[in-house]
């Protein structure tokens, strides 16, 4: 297994998720908050209008009747009381690979960083990395709906040769760009949906650098399937990789240099979440990298099953930990790692 096989790996996993949770955010003023997402489901839509059209005339009669209680409420009667919101819970884009399909909020800042261990063996060759911080910087701007990211991740990796020789790679990884707009909310079967727009920018080390923007589309879907105990998400995406190849003398017979060719990495996965108590979360999840036109030999489709668990030491601050292995060959054999996520 040579150096560049783990990199499309550790491309996709600098910025992990975790899933399809409910997002939730403090009670602001409607004029104020704004829309949280860019579109309604039409159908759910049409069942609530009515829903209010009928509600309305029992609002009117309601308020005719209890004028005091209107101005208890100190909001003129149309927002929920402090008691009736929701509370502010993080919900991170770590530790799992399925990001998850809810934004940060308007003005919100959050932190997410870890570290993983890769360890594979193939053809007598062993390969291993360190990853870390895997920093993921998501910032609401604009609208509830609208979120910057910006990533940053350093590696080490090691190979040792079949004849016991040692190769090794260090450095900062190209810089990640992007931006997640929340789409949807979920309505009863219809799911919530979030878009994001990402890049890598040419910023690393040499040797590990992609020497080029790689940009990149990923589209996120999730459910709560039983509120606050299942939920279930996914991501479908499609990215710009590089890769590289053997260049071989005019006779065919010897090796004498390495080419590099861009191809499309499609990307998909499906995770679980399960809520074992208010502060103590896992998941267990599949996922798999699929190249489309690439040509070098050891560029594959690499299949994934990993899980972990998550702990909200407060509302706005969690720890995770997690697991995974590689099952099929062009997967690395294993990884594991910890991380850390906050929120202001």
């Amino acid at each position: 297994m040579t150096n560049s096989m783990p990199a499309i790996l550790l491309g996709s996993l600098i910025v992990l998720s975790s899933g399809c949770a409910s997002f939730t955010r403090p009670m602001d003023s409607e004029a104020n908050k704004g829309p949280k997402v860019l579109f309604e489901w039409a159908e759910a839509k049409d069942k609530d209008e009515s829903k209010d059209d009928k509600k309305e005339s029992k609002d009117d009669k309601k308020d005719d009747a209890e004028p005091e209680k209107k101005q208890a409420n100190g909001m003129n009667g149309n927002a929920e009381s402090d008691d009736d919101a929701e509370p502010d819970e993080i919900v991170t884009d770590r530790p799992d690979f399925t990001e998850a399909s809810s934004t940060v909020g308007k003005g919100r800042i959050q932190l997410e960083a870890g570290y993983t261990f890769f360890r594979d063996r193939t053809n007598g060759e062993k390969f291993s990395v360190n990853s870390c911080p895997e920093a993921l910087l998501r910032i609401g701007m604009f609208a509830d709906w609208f979120e910057l990211r910006l990533g940053q991740n350093f590696v080490n990796e090691r190979t040792t040769l079949v004849d016991g020789s040692r190769e090794q790679v260090n450095g900062a990884q190209d810089l990640y760009l992007g931006v997640k707009l929340g789409l949807t909310e979920q309505k009863a079967w219809r799911p919530e949906m979030a878009l994001v727009l990402q890049t890598t920018v040419p910023t690393g080390a040499s040797g590990v650098t992609n020497g080029e923007m790689l940009p990149g589309i990923n589209l996120l879907y999730g459910w709560d399937v039983i509120k606050d105990r299942i939920s279930i998400g996914g991501s479908t995406q499609a990215n710009r990789a590089r890769g590289e190849f053997p260049l071989f003398d005019p006779a065919g017979l010897n090796v004498i240099g390495t080419g590099k060719h861009s191809y499309l990495l499609l990307a998909q996965s499906m995770t679980v979440g399960y809520t074992l108590t208010p502060k103590l979360g896992a998941y267990t999840e599949w996922f798999a990298l699929i190249p489309s036109s690439a040509i070098g030999p050891d560029i594959g489709p690499e299949h994934y099953f990993d899980g972990g668990f998550t702990y909200k030491v407060t509302p706005l601050f969690q720890l995770d930990i997690r697991a995974g292995v590689g099952l099929n060959d062009h997967a690395v054999d294993y990884f594991v790692g910890s991380g850390f996520a906050v929120k202001y």
